[in-house]
């Protein structure tokens, strides 16, 4: 767009300060992606003629790792289409001119890109599209927590259920010390060792996540034993559940799943929150076990987006016309 310019930092040192009300485009983020290891962030910034900040994007590039061929790959992804600071131009213009940048520079350093949780479906779909991006019908998942407590939105079945395990002494706490950091992200790699799909950070970043200001680490107890674990962050007035992992055979009757995911729930409507956001609910299949039980808990499914492209032309060719709509 004329006037404006757009500058991709990957420096800490070197950034500019930016609004910090959305943690998945704030400094803290940035920062947390740039001091774990096999990660790092990439902060799009653009200017008006006169130096102001008009609006700002990150993007995280994550070194992924596989049990077989190709061992691993490079993967970028942005969460939600970034910070915008007037009406002065139009979203979608200035989306178009940081992402029109951060193609440039991906398109040869990662196997594919990833635009996901998009504030409304179609945001961007004009710009995505002419960038060569491909749309992948996705559900997301939250929960009402403004109008309504938990209790009024769950069954009497459920409702037991908890009861029960909580009478039974399961518990759920924040984490707070080096002996509870450990097992969190022991149950949390374990649990999701064979699951490709489900890229699980470096220790570092929830140590970072745990020490900052928008998230916490939080795990199950059964006599002193955890059983289940969850990271959640919070941002413009949300709670959104990250990662989560539970004993789930091990203990079935005591339902470490469901005591999880409630009580973090329970916990963001105690402090005010008003929604909790999943921000995964797994794959898009019309059957979805973990997505069923997720709305369980009585949230609102929602149809959107991920948009995917690859950097191997004949892939992203082949894909596009697979995902045509």
């Amino acid at each position: 767009m004329k006037g404006l310019k757009t500058i991709l930092y990957t420096k800490s040192s070197k950034l500019p300060v930016v609004d910090e009300e959305n943690f998945f485009h704030s400094r803290e983020l940035f920062e947390i992606a740039e001091q774990t290891p096999r990660q790092r962030p990439v902060m799009a910034i653009t200017t008006d003629e006169e130096g102001r900040i008009v609006c700002h994007m990150l993007g995280i590039i994550r070194l992924r790792t596989f049990l077989f061929p190709p061992l691993f790959f490079i993967h970028f992804r942005v969460l939600g289409e970034g910070i915008y600071y007037n009406d002065s131009y139009k979203k979608e213009e200035l989306f178009d001119e940081m992402l029109a940048k951060m193609k440039a520079r991906m398109s040869h350093r990662t196997l594919f890109m990833e635009m996901s949780n998009m504030s409304q479906k179609m945001f961007g779909y004009k710009q995505l599209r002419q960038q060569g991006f491909f749309p992948v019908n996705w559900s997301s998942v939250h929960n009402s927590l403004h109008s309504h407590a938990p209790e009024e939105r769950i069954s009497a079945k459920m409702q037991k259920r908890i009861d029960t395990s909580h009478n039974k002494g399961v518990k759920t706490e924040i984490v707070t010390t080096e002996e509870d950091f450990k097992a969190f992200s022991k149950l949390l790699r374990e649990h999701n060792f064979l699951k490709p799909k489900r890229y699980i950070p470096d220790n570092i970043f929830f140590r970072k996540l745990m020490e900052g200001q928008h998230g916490q680490l939080f795990v199950t107890k059964y006599h002193n034993k955890v059983i289940a674990c969850a990271a959640c962050v919070y941002s413009m007035g949300n709670a959104y559940l990250w990662y989560t992992a539970f004993r789930r055979k091990t203990y079935r009757h005591l339902h470490p799943d469901i005591i999880i995911v409630w009580d973090v729930m329970k916990d963001a409507y105690q402090k005010g929150y008003a929604h909790m956001c999943f921000m995964d609910v797994g794959l898009p299949f019309s059957k979805n076990p973990f997505r069923e039980f997720i709305l369980r808990f009585g949230g609102k499914e929602q149809s959107t987006y991920r948009w995917f492209r690859f950097s191997i032309r004949w892939v992203n060719a082949l894909l596009s016309w697979l995902y045509r709509e």
